[in-house]
């Protein structure tokens, strides 16, 4: 698990502060569904903090449907593990917050979207944390972890899966939380695939 210095709305009024933040995830979107698509990739999302704001990144993007498979909201714990198969004992012992919920959500992800006629070429996205505005127990608002899956075709000459999570340390409001959260997402999957180093 690494932990990430993505950038925040600190500063900025709250409009402008969301308009920029949509702005920089319209531009990471665009940019790794052209990657993706250029690649025969795909991608498919777990969400939980975000509720879908992840997959809707995505669908902003004309020509989305060429990568974006879909996504899972998972909200409720439960349905972390009868749907994403995230272990239930993991679950029961550090809650949804955690870094290998998010990992496993997100390897999840791509297990419940791959298709034989796309090989394994799925890349799993996940979203898991409290988005305030207070603390979930012993975890503080602001606090999240955002997973994501490779597939052994990206995950830089691995014959297995490459998975990882991110922890984040936000701050701002709920909805700018989750902004946040979803440009997070879209930055930390750019620089492991290596986009801006075209």
């Amino acid at each position: 698990m690494a932990e990430s210095a993505c950038a925040g709305e600190e500063g900025r009024s709250s409009s402008n502060a969301a308009n920029a933040t949509q702005e920089r995830c319209d531009a990471l979107a665009a940019r790794v569904l052209a990657y993706c698509e250029a690649r025969g990739l795909k991608i498919a999302c777990a969400e939980s903090l975000t509720g879908g704001l992840l997959a809707d990144a995505f669908v902003r993007i004309p020509g989305a449907s060429n990568v974006l498979l879909g996504s899972a909201v998972t909200y409720d714990i439960n349905a972390k593990a009868s749907i994403l198969g995230v272990d239930g004992a993991l679950l029961g012992r550090e809650g949804a917050v955690h870094p290998e919920v998010a990992e496993q959500m997100a390897e999840g992800a791509a297990r419940l979207y791959e298709q034989p006629q796309y090989g394994d070429k799925v890349i799993g996205l996940s979203t898991t944390g409290v988005a305030g505005p207070g603390p979930d127990g012993d975890k503080p608002a602001g606090l999240v972890y955002v997973g994501v899956s490779l597939p052994p075709c990206v995950a830089a000459g691995r014959a297995m899966r490459r998975t990882e999570s991110v922890e984040l340390r936000l701050h701002g409001t709920r909805s700018e939380v989750r902004r946040l959260t979803v440009a997070c997402v879209l930055e930390n999957l750019s620089q492991l695939l290596a986009i801006f180093q075209e």
